[in-house]
């Protein structure tokens, strides 16, 4: 029985569509191999994979001479927001700040992204109307 659909990219398509955001096109060729560093994967297999993304309109394949180009059709941003917006609501009832708190217990934070993080509640702050 097929695993059911998800509304978010699998593990693969994202590797895949952080390749295609940061080169903003490629062939199946040129995917394959920036993904070989972490990921020994067939050319057919990312061929596939790649085919499935473009059906479902994660990606824009256009043809050039005898192989396909390919580019990203979901932002960064666009996704980042889907899925942590997933996760939200499905493991923290839909409260940021529980997420939050769990990064901030749970994660290995230097002194710099603490005060990164600092700079950003206080801007947050001052944009919000008293």
């Amino acid at each position: 029985m097929p695993r059911p659909s998800s509304r978010y990219p699998t593990e693969l398509e994202l590797e895949i569509l952080k390749v295609l955001w940061r080169d903003d096109t490629a062939s199946v060729r040129e995917v394959r191999d920036a993904l070989a560093g972490f990921r020994d994967l067939a050319y057919t297999s990312v061929m596939t994979i790649m085919n499935i993304m473009a059906r479902k309109g994660y990606l824009k394949r256009t043809k050039m001479g005898k192989s396909y180009i390919y580019e990203a059709r979901v932002t960064e941003k666009a996704t980042r927001r889907g899925i942590l917006g997933d996760l939200v609501n499905r493991l923290f009832s839909g409260s940021a700040t529980a997420l939050m708190v769990n990064l901030i217990e749970t994660g290995d934070i230097d002194d710099n992204e603490l005060d990164e993080l600092r700079s950003l509640l206080d801007e947050k702050v001052k944009e919000e109307p008293q």
